[in-house]
């Protein structure tokens, strides 16, 4: 009796210290809906303390007063540079996740099956690449974007995320979980090594190439530092950037636009999150 008392209380324990987190995590969120949907009066109430340099706390309500449509209505079909940003967004994050594609799923499954000489420090090598930060690169990037005439064009965006080492790093986990056995039977039956790697190793290694496209998205749905250093010509920013000045008339078309910027990321996170489980498994597998 006693430890069935025990165990009821740590189960109460546990569910209570992840549900306190997820309340924290997804309270943000719930401040964008409401704020969406709240008139600038409203708003004005809330956030004054803010923007008029009150001394009061500042108050907020989960259930608007008066909601209101009004934002969405000005952001949708009274903003068309809203959309322009929205296209620049799409476009350039798919030019990456393709280039990606190309270059690194190829990188990954040669470091992964073949063995060559001093390949494990070349490997090593894109692991050191990948934790520089951005700040690092920024300058170098920028000499030679400069120096190829890319400054100030989407491709000087494109072109360096094409690059990249972590998908490699995610896709070369995918590939080495693969058992070498069935490489060397599909190789002694005459299958070429195009064959093996179209026939095989895609299909076997999706689920690290998958959780490589999800994090990738992610990533480069919300960049902002690599268009800000690289993009003069706002007309060439992406979505991440678009933020109207912000005041508290408005406030409700801030949060709007901050929240349908939120759900393509939000809707793919969703869709692919059992390969990104599996890819994140992947990376922390030993050889």
């Amino acid at each position: 009796m006693k430890s069935g008392l025990l165990t009821g209380i740590q189960k109460t324990l546990v569910i209570t210290a992840l549900i306190l987190p997820g309340i924290f995590v997804a309270l943000p969120v719930m401040v964008l809906i409401t704020g969406s949907v709240m008139d600038r009066y409203e708003l004005k109430d809330y956030l004054g303390p803010v923007f008029m340099e009150g001394t009061e706390f500042i108050r907020w309500k989960l259930v608007p007063d008066f909601p209101s449509f009004d934002n969405y209505g000005k952001l949708l079909f009274l903003t068309p540079q809203f959309f322009v940003l929205f296209w620049n967004s799409m476009k350039m994050v798919s030019c990456i996740l393709a280039g990606q594609l190309l270059v690194g799923v190829p990188a990954a499954w040669a470091f992964a099956v073949y063995k060559v000489r001093a390949g494990k420090l070349l490997f090593a090598l894109y692991v050191v690449l990948m934790l520089l930060p951005f700040q690092v690169t920024m300058l170098s990037s920028y000499l030679v974007l400069n120096r190829l005439s890319l400054l100030n064009t989407q491709q000087a965006v494109v072109l360096p995320a094409i690059f990249s080492t972590f998908p490699i790093f995610l896709t070369y986990g995918g590939f080495r979980c693969i058992p070498g056995q069935l490489f060397e039977a599909a190789r002694v039956d005459g299958a070429a090594e195009i064959t093996v790697f179209f026939r095989m190793g895609l299909p076997l290694g999706k689920s690290g190439i998958l959780s490589a496209m999800v994090l990738g998205f992610l990533e480069y749905w919300n960049m902002m530092e690599q268009p800000m250093a690289f993009l003069d010509d706002k007309a060439l920013w992406p979505l991440s950037l678009y933020l109207p000045e912000i005041t508290w008339v408005q406030a409700g078309y801030a949060f709007c636009a901050s929240l349908i910027t939120l759900i393509p990321a939000a809707f793919v996170f969703v869709m692919g999150q059992d390969y990104l489980e599996q890819g994140i498994i992947y990376s922390g597998l030993k050889e």
